[in-house]
């Protein structure tokens, strides 16, 4: 059976021109200097618009209680 309303390739290319991957835009954060996305807050230093949004520290130490405690679970 042949397809009778067959796509050619040139059609098949031109949909596909807009499914090219981008690298995403980043700026500079006002505060530490480090790349962002722009409209987020700041991971390294975690200000969005000269305020303080995340508790970096916080998040840091938590982050290393909960790989301690992994890695006591994981020696017994």
């Amino acid at each position: 059976m042949t397809v009778r309303m067959r796509s050619t390739r040139s059609h098949t290319a031109n949909r596909r021109s807009h499914h090219a991957l981008v690298a995403p835009r980043l700026g500079t954060c006002k505060e530490c200097g480090a790349l962002h996305i722009p409209h987020k807050a700041c991971l390294t230093c975690g200000k969005y618009n000269g305020r303080v949004v995340i508790d970096v520290v916080k998040k840091t130490e938590k982050k290393q209680a909960k790989a301690k405690a992994r890695s006591a679970v994981a020696t017994r």
